[in-house]
Order: C-alpha cells, then structure tokens, then sequence
C-alpha cells in the first residue's frame, strides 16, 4: 500500500491544455474517485498516474518515490479498463497469471496466487473457462483478479462498469467497495457515474475541463458544494436552480415569487440587497405541508421508494422527491414548504457559495 501524490500536474496536448495544475493527494489505503462529465480530464489523470500518459509539468509521486520518468511496469499499479482486456484465447486462469507469467514468478507462487484471488472474487469454478463464455459481471471479476494477483501498492480503475446494466452494475460496486475495505489497497477510481462517486468512494474529487472543482467526503461535497457546478453535478435528481434577487430575507424570482432564507444566510457579506443570486434547493428539501406554497403538479414518477414530482410553482419547474406515496395527479395543487436551513444561495458570476454569516 502506498499513498499518491499529484503535484501541479498539466497535459499538454500540442497547443491545447487539458489538465491545469491539478493537485490531489491520495493517502494510504484510501478510495478516491475522479468524477466529472466526459472530457473533463480524469482518464488522462489516470493515465499519467500508471504510466500511460507523460506528465507534461509537476510531478506525481507513489510511496514518496517520484515516478514521472518510471515505466508503467516498474510503479507498482496494477490498472482494470472499461472494456476488460481479457485475452479471448487464454482460459480465466491464464488471463489472471498472465502478468505473474510474464515476469517469470515459480509456478507455485502463480498457483497460490491465482487460487487466493480467485476465492476472494468467486471465480473458482471459472478458472478453466474462455472469456466467451463467461458474463459481463463475470469477466469484469476476471479483469479486477488480473489486477489482483499482482498484489500491487495502487488499484487504477477506469470506467469498469460502464459495459454492465444496472443491477449489475450495483451489485458490482458493492463487491469492489468490499474488496477494497478489505484489502486496504490504495484506489484511484474514474467514473462519470455521480452515484457510484457517491456510494463507493472516501473522498471525491470532481473534475471539470481540465480543472478540480472541490475535493472532499461524499457528503461534505454534496451538504457544502463550493461552486454551481458541484451543486448541480452531484445529487439524483439534480438540484433546483431559480435566478433571483436579494431582498428583505428572501430572494425574489422574476415571477415575483419570494424564496426564503435562513437568517444567517440573508445577513451574510455580499447578500445586500438588490443583488443578483441563484437560489439552490434540492429535490428532497422540498416537503409536504400546509402552511408554505401552493404548487401545480406537472409530472408524476413513482419509483417505488420515493415519488419524484415536477412541479410549477411561482412560475419556476422544480422537482422534488417525496418518500411519501402521494396520491395526486397531474394539474393537482400539491402544498409545498422549502426546508429553509438547507439551501443554498450562488454569485450567477463567480458561480461561487455564498457562505452563511459567521
């Protein structure tokens, strides 16, 4: 096991950017996902970190050993791809010793080897099969034994369940967020799943455009989002947005409608009165209950543990998420409050937080 470090790293790619100075550091037998929209940057950071991109500035560091100029096969990481990379002519034994083969370990290290990775991951019974003739959750196993095998001080997984369906995919990410509790292997994750960066990871690290938007817990980044995008980015459904203007504790949208704070966010520095804000409130801060707003229901989507509801109200479309079954259909006034303490309030300039008054 190994922390990582990324120090001020840029990639340059001829005259375009798509990394700039990013800083990200990684410690001992922590799981760390890089999310963010497709082009963002984490692939190629995840790349540089096994190797298989040069690091055009800064540096990167495992087990405080510098290794931008260390071949992929001398850093100790052992990488899972998208699409599994399985050598359709080898059986799931020889795929998973493949590496160990390669470097001419004795063949009772490569048996124990193989045997342990393949009880850890339910493959025993598979060993002697081809790719063909395994399932997608089934060789995606064979991809993370591969890794496995080589006991290596880093996990790399780029995008490993993007090929899978969702039940799959769910069951999958239970299994790895296991396995790595259990190995306490230090893990760099890419995904452009916002809720597999939310279920599976210690710490987030959003990307965006080449950039790190925030770091941090899973909940810290979705309770405290810095800027609009993190706000936006994380939580299903999204949160709701209105343009407003600052007025006499509340922000008042075009419609006329007043949006309420929370008295130490209405006497926070910059909320004057007059300015221009964007007022941000999650689905599920939006409750039942008598003495708010009166909301028309647009869309009814029943889910089964919750129903999600698009609603007209003051003149904006908001979504909220009830736990309720609410029996209501569509042009139905539904009444509605705003869990005033939990919402948010955004510079439409900056797209930074404005932070409650001390």
């Amino acid at each position: 096991m190994a922390a990582v470090t990324i120090k001020s790293v840029r990639k340059v790619f001829g005259p375009v950017e798509v990394l700039h100075s990013v800083n990200v550091d990684i410690a001992d037998g922590e799981f760390v996902i890089l999310v963010g929209p497709s082009g963002c940057g984490k692939t190629t950071l995840l790349r540089m970190i096994a190797g298989l991109e040069d690091i055009s500035d800064g540096e990167i560091l495992i087990d405080g050993r510098r290794v931008n100029d260390i071949p992929p096969k001398a850093r100790d990481v052992a990488m899972v791809f998208q699409n599994y990379a399985l050598y359709p002519h080898m059986t799931v034994s020889q795929n998973m010793s493949f590496a160990l083969r390669l470097a001419h370990a004795n063949a009772a290290e490569i048996t124990a080897r193989v045997t342990k990775a393949a009880q850890i991951l339910g493959l025993e019974t598979l060993l002697e099969r081809f790719p063909r003739q395994l399932s997608g959750g089934q060789r995606q196993r064979v991809a993370m034994g591969r890794a496995l095998v080589r006991d290596p001080q880093v996990f790399l997984f780029d995008e490993p369940l993007s090929n899978l369906d969702a039940k799959l995919r769910m069951q999958m990410r239970a299994e790895i967020k296991e396995l790595q509790q259990r190995l306490k292997t230090t893990t760099v994750y890419v995904t452009h799943d916002q809720i597999e960066a939310m279920t599976m990871a210690d710490k987030i690290v959003i990307m965006r455009s080449g950039h790190v938007e925030q770091l941090g817990s899973p909940l810290a980044l979705y309770d405290r989002p810095e800027n609009l995008f993190v706000a936006g980015f994380l939580g299903s459904p999204a949160m709701n947005f209105i343009s407003g203007t600052v007025a006499d504790g509340a922000v008042v949208s075009a419609s006329g409608m007043r949006w309420p704070l929370p008295a130490a966010l209405a006497a926070a520095k910059g909320m004057a009165p007059g300015r221009r804000v964007v007022y941000g409130v999650r689905p599920e801060h939006l409750r039942l209950g008598d003495n708010g707003f009166s909301a028309r229901v647009l869309v009814v989507e029943p889910t089964g543990s919750e129903t999600q509801v698009l609603l007209d109200l003051g003149g904006e479309k908001l979504t909220a998420a009830f736990r309720e079954r609410i029996p209501v259909g569509v042009g139905e006034a539904l009444p509605v409050d705003i869990d005033t303490a939990s919402v948010h309030v955004f510079d439409p300039e900056t797209e930074k937080r404005i932070s409650p008054a001390a």
